[in-house]
């Protein structure tokens, strides 16, 4: 019996979502995209679920869109066909974990190309193996970065960093890149699930509430003016305190005690 090109469980409140298309460097399909894109979903609304970890099998992350595998039939292409091909495809992606209400962690076992590397640039928090690069490999192409890498890019390194990788597309040591800021920590290639494991089992033992609220403002304030910004903040603040998990950790603060925070 073929193994599914997704894996999926959850453990300990941790979704681990893993890409298993060794064989084609887990490059991602059509049906691949989508069921990912549900899954993320259904993470935000299960609160049984604290935290994410996007993950893969073999020797590649992601070496980008498999244009090869699957969606639509070939038909003639009309003005307006790939503008809707990259909102409803590309961009639906990265937005789907960027928008994922839970904290996502990339755990990035190797070669991450194209919206692959957009794919890890998303999450929250990306821990990689010292063997993992990151290619923005879309001019070697011939073609404009899509999946929100000249979004994601500038935000995290700057314009003139994000050029340079954009407009030579050349590959970036996990090293490098953790030097840049893409990447949070580089470990062995042995300790990358454990380590993983670890920060996901942090997160998901946190104020999930208040982690999502704040993985909101923090994503949106580079978009908005500081008023904006404040009272996002503000109106935050409001929503939280109305949480289980907020009085928990303001009453063991108290009674000087260390917080159990149930996600609620």
């Amino acid at each position: 019996m073929t193994e599914p090109h997704i894996l999926h469980t959850t453990t300990d409140n941790i979704r681990w979502i893993t890409l298993n298309r060794p064989e084609a460097m887990n490059a991602v399909t059509w049906e691949q995209r989508e069921e990912i894109i549900a899954l993320l979903d259904a993470a935000s609304a299960d609160p049984d679920v604290r935290a994410v970890v996007l993950t893969a099998t073999g020797k590649g992350f992601c070496a980008g869109a498999d244009l090869r595998g699957g969606g639509s039939a070939a038909k003639e292409r009309v003005p307006g066909d790939v503008a809707r091909t990259i909102r409803n495809g590309a961009q639906r992606f990265i937005s789907a974990i960027l928008d994922c209400e839970k904290p996502v962690i990339a755990a990035v076992n190797g070669t991450a190309a194209g919206i692959g590397a957009h794919l890890a640039f998303a999450c929250d928090l990306v821990i990689a193996a010292e063997h993992a690069r990151f290619i923005e490999v879309f001019v070697r192409r011939g073609l404009v970065p899509d999946g929100g890498g000249a979004y994601l890019l500038p935000r995290l390194i700057g314009p003139r960093r994000a050029k340079e990788l954009m407009f030579f597309g050349d590959a970036v040591s996990a090293t490098e890149a953790e030097r840049l800021g893409l990447v949070n920590r580089v470990v062995p290639a042995d300790e990358l699930e454990k380590t993983a494991r670890a920060w996901a089992e942090r997160l998901a033992q946190g104020p999930t509430r208040a982690l999502a609220l704040t993985k909101q403002l923090v994503n949106a304030s580079l978009d908005v003016d500081r008023s904006a910004a404040f009272a996002a903040e503000a109106a935050a603040q409001e929503i939280n305190m109305t949480t289980a998990d907020a009085q928990e950790g303001v009453t063991s603060f108290v009674e000087r005690r260390t917080p159990e925070y149930r996600g609620r």
